[in-house]
């Protein structure tokens, strides 16, 4: 029996549901119920009624479905999977920062640990950041964490001045401007598409800047055009499918690699394998220590019922 058989075998057995990031492999794209980007997971993980989430992402997503569903296991194929976004917001130092602004209101990116989203008011994905720092009135002093370059675009979109955590997605900054013009003068009807975690040069090339999802509908409203796309690779299979006469080309990244494009490795650790195994032995499991969830889900719940 084929693995992917034998994987949906089990998924049926267990009453187990699979949710996919659009950064995952091709074939765990096509085996999974659900792909999305962060708050569309979230939200799937929130209304799910499966006994298992296998969750084919990296950490803090898997994290999130398990604060929403404290009674579900939670599996993730590779606990190696993490994000280098999250790793640049460490909780004590993060904690003494918001003690030295007070008064503030902590909005943080979902790409966050459990413990940061713990010492947040709001919690906002690419998708709907600017609707959450539209919601807080306009005298009220924000704190934004940990993406600076979301959290510099947001400032320009919106007039508001935040307070910023420095902190980066290394995939995003990763596009090399000098490679995208070069690019871009060889394919000049080609649009530029970016994700905001992208740095300012790359976001003031493009045409449309969105969310993983919101790309993807952007390219499927305009599908009679070309386009560069300046995020993480693994989002061109599903936005070619949707697509299938569309030009799609990725945005070069800095260092010179087989796809010329940049791509997260920490996404890339999940295999089919590690998906089947994981869903087998039902480990390994993600846990949240529960005083630290019931922090967590409140500006989750708060972003999620804004977001309705």
């Amino acid at each position: 029996m084929l693995l992917k058989e034998k994987i949906l075998q089990l998924k049926k057995e267990k009453n187990a549901v699979i949710l996919a990031h659009y950064y995952q492999t091709a074939d765990i794209q096509d085996i999974a119920d659900y792909v999305g980007d962060s708050l569309q997971l979230s939200q799937k993980a929130a209304e799910t009624d499966a006994d298992i989430i296998v969750f084919a992402g990296v950490h803090f997503m898997a994290e999130t479905a398990k604060i929403l569903n404290p009674e579900k296991i939670v599996v993730l194929p590779d606990l190696n999977a993490g994000c280098s976004l999250a790793d640049s917001c460490p909780p004590d130092a993060f904690s003494t920062f918001t003690k030295a602004h007070p008064n503030h209101v902590v909005i943080t990116y979902v790409n966050c640990s459990a413990e940061i989203k713990a010492l947040s008011d709001i919690v906002c994905t690419s998708s709907n950041a600017l609707k959450i720092v539209g919601s807080v009135p306009k005298e009220t002093p924000i704190i934004f964490a940990p993406d600076k370059n979301l959290g510099k675009y947001i400032m320009k979109k919106t007039g508001r001045d935040l307070v910023l955590w420095d902190g980066s997605c290394v995939v995003h900054e990763a596009f090399s401007i000098d490679k995208l013009i070069e690019l871009h003068k060889k394919y000049p009807e080609h649009k530029i598409i970016a994700h905001p975690e992208s740095e300012e040069h790359i976001l003031n090339t493009a045409t449309y800047i969105g969310s993983t999802a919101g790309m993807i509908n952007y390219v499927k409203e305009h599908a009679h055009e070309k386009f560069i796309v300046a995020t993480e690779a693994g989002i061109l299979h599903k936005m070619q499918q949707e697509v299938p006469n569309t030009e799609l080309i990725p945005a070069p990244a800095q260092e010179d690699n087989t796809c010329a494009c940049s791509e997260c490795a920490y996404m890339k650790v999940n295999t089919m394998q590690k998906l089947y195994d994981c869903l087998l032995n039902e480990t390994p499991q993600i846990e949240v220590p529960e005083h630290i969830r019931k922090k967590a889900l409140l500006p989750i719940e708060r972003m999620l019922e804004l977001s309705k």
